[in-house]
């Protein structure tokens, strides 16, 4: 096929991802393939969750993961900070019971001090007092993050003149920040899955829905990095990442 019959082709997976809302990859179905991490964050959560406990749900996105622990929803509250997704929780988790709040960052979080008995938070920033102080003494904090050697295998060949910044996101970081902060660290892990992709139409999806890791990125103007990236796909069956995840299960500091 020739670049402009690609490049077509391309604009219109670009075009599918507008259409992404909630946490909901299903449209990579057979595109990519992602190795598992050694942990199950949704089993590190049943761990400690309790039917009775307040809980909080950081960057729910659409809501996916609260459907595996059956919590009663007037139990829950949520943040979101992406429109679309907002939108679609007032529709759909709102009715149910759940508290829904559009929070657009992170370092202020409208609850009240000791709100919560457990915070969960996959993949979204957090700011460690500011948890804290929605936390009840001797609450839980179950979170899976994103760290920052994430993904530049991939950004480094799509991303003219990448640059990868400050390497201070990840487990010893935030264990030190949290110890600092006496919490309890109960579980840790790190890990390095890799990714492959078998369909440039599911790498260029992929891209675009987390666009902040790949700035500027377009089919329109990177096709000479797509190009390069579809003959490595034509040797070699799939192009490679590496992503960079760790999990961390800390509980607050009793009260004095």
């Amino acid at each position: 096929m020739d670049p402009e019959a690609l490049k077509q082709v391309w604009l219109q997976a670009e075009k599918e991802q507008e259409a992404f809302v909630g946490w909901d990859f299903s449209w990579l179905d057979g595109k990519y393939e992602q190795e598992p991490t050694p942990w199950c964050y949704e089993d590190q959560v049943r761990r400690v969750l309790t039917p009775d406990m307040q809980l909080l749900d950081m960057g729910t996105g659409g809501g996916e993961r609260l459907a595996f622990f059956k919590h009663p929803w007037h139990r829950i509250s949520v943040t979101e900070g992406w429109e679309k997704n907002y939108e679609l929780l007032l529709k759909t988790l709102r009715p149910k019971g759940v508290n829904v709040q559009f929070v657009g960052d992170d370092q202020h979080l409208n609850f009240a001090d000791h709100s919560f008995d457990i915070v969960l938070n996959a993949h979204e920033s957090f700011q460690i007092s500011e948890v804290q102080r929605v936390l009840k003494p001797g609450g839980y904090l179950v979170t899976q993050q994103v760290g920052d050697l994430n993904g530049i295998n991939l950004a480094s060949r799509l991303i003219p003149d990448f640059c990868c910044g400050p390497f201070d996101w990840h487990l010893s970081r935030v264990v030190d920040d949290l110890s600092q902060a006496r919490f309890a660290v109960r579980y840790a892990d790190e890990a390095y899955p890799w990714q492959k992709f078998y369909d440039m139409a599911g790498l260029i999806y992929y891209v675009k829905t987390i666009a902040w890791e790949f700035s500027g990125f377009s089919v329109a103007t990177h096709m000479r990095q797509l190009l390069a990236l579809n003959d490595e796909l034509g040797r070699k069956g799939f192009i490679a990442n590496q992503e960079h995840r760790f999990i961390l299960v800390a509980q607050a500091p009793n009260a004095c």
